[in-house]
C-alpha cells in the first residue's frame, strides 16, 4: 500500500469489466471489496491477502444482505473510498416472449442492486464528507436495442438515478459518475441470458449464434477502461457522464441529433398545450 491507497468497492468482479478492474486496482496497490454472487471464483483469478483483497459473497438483490456487505467491508478496511455499481447481465428477447419474472429479474440486479448498495454505502460517505460512486450503465442507456428492452429499461435507468444522486450527495464532499460503455472484450458475451419461451419472428435464436460468434471480437480494451476508471477518481471534478469507446461514441451522439430533429418536427404540437 502507498500513501494514495484508496479503499474500493467494486460489485460484479468475479468476471467481465468487474475483473479487470480488481486486479488493475491491486496492480496500483489499492484495496478492494470485491463483490460476487460466487467468490470461489476468485481463486484462481487473484492472489492477494486480505490485508488488500476482501471477498464477499453477495446477492445484491436483497437489501438486507447488501447492508451486512457494507457494514463488513467498512469494519474490515475502515473505510470505502470508490464505490463501483457493475453487477449485472442482460437479457435478450423480445417484450412479448419475456415472462414477467424474467423481465423483474433484469431490473432487480441491474437497477435495484444498484440502488441497495447506494442505500447502505452513502451513509458512510456521508460521514467521511467525501466518495465517489461509479454507476456502469451501457450505451444500451441511451440506445434503445430490440430485443434487450429490460437490460435498455434498466441501464437508462441508472442514467437518471446517477443524474438525481449527483446532485442529493454533492454538498456532502462525494462526486457520482455515469458510465456507458460500449462492446469490450470480456467474457460479457458470454454471460448473456435468453428468454426461456421463444417466437421464431423475433430471431432470439439467430441473435444467439451471432452474439456468442461475436465474444472475444469486441474492440474494447478493458485493460484501458479500468485504468480510465481509476484516473477520474483523482480529479477534483469528474464527469458526471462517461461515454467510454468508439462505438459509443458514434451511437449517443447520433442518437441525440436523431431526437432534436425529432423534437423540432412535433414542436407545434409541443407548445400547443397550455390554456389560451
Amino acid at each position: 500500500m502507498n500513501e494514495t491507497s484508496q479503499v474500493w468497492l467494486v460489485t460484479g468482479a468475479s468476471r467481465g469489466l468487474g475483473l479487470h478492474l480488481t486486479k488493475t486496482l491491486l496492480s496500483l496497490g489499492h484495496r478492494v471489496v470485491a463483490t460476487s454472487r460466487n467468490i470461489t471464483s476468485f481463486n484462481n483469478a487473484i492472489n492477494v491477502d486480505e490485508a488488500r483483497f476482501y471477498p464477499l459473497e453477495l446477492d445484491i438483490t436483497s437489501d438486507q444482505a447488501v447492508k451486512q456487505a457494507i457494514d463488513k467491508a467498512v469494519s474490515h478496511f475502515g473505510r470505502i473510498d470508490v464505490v463501483v455499481n457493475n453487477a449485472g447481465y442482460c437479457l435478450v428477447g423480445s417484450i412479448e416472449e419475456m415472462t414477467d419474472q424474467e423481465f423483474r429479474n433484469t431490473i432487480d440486479v441491474n437497477l435495484f442492486g444498484t440502488v441497495n448498495v447506494l442505500r447502505h454505502v452513502i451513509p458512510y460517505l456521508r460521514k467521511q464528507q467525501s466518495g465517489h460512486i461509479i454507476n456502469i450503465s451501457s450505451n444500451a442507456g441511451y440506445v434503445g436495442f430490440a430485443n434487450a428492452a429490460s437490460y435498455n429499461a434498466a441501464k437508462f435507468g441508472i442514467i437518471g438515478l446517477t443524474e438525481a444522486l449527483a446532485q442529493e450527495v454533492a454538498p456532502f464532499g462525494i462526486k457520482a459518475t455515469v458510465v456507458a460503455p460500449g462492446q469490450f472484450r470480456t467474457r460479457f458475451m458470454d454471460s448473456l441470458q435468453y428468454v426461456t419461451n421463444r417466437i421464431a419472428v423475433y430471431g432470439v435464436d439467430q441473435a444467439e449464434k451471432m452474439w456468442s460468434g461475436f465474444s472475444g471480437q469486441q474492440p474494447g480494451d478493458p485493460d484501458k477502461l479500468a485504468k480510465i476508471l481509476v484516473e477520474i477518481t483523482t480529479m477534483s471534478q469528474p464527469p458526471l457522464h462517461l461515454l467510454l469507446g468508439a462505438d459509443t461514441y458514434q451511437l449517443v451522439p447520433k442518437k441525440r441529433k436523431e431526437e432534436d430533429a425529432e423534437f423540432a418536427q412535433w414542436e407545434y404540437l409541443t407548445l400547443s398545450t397550455d390554456f389560451d
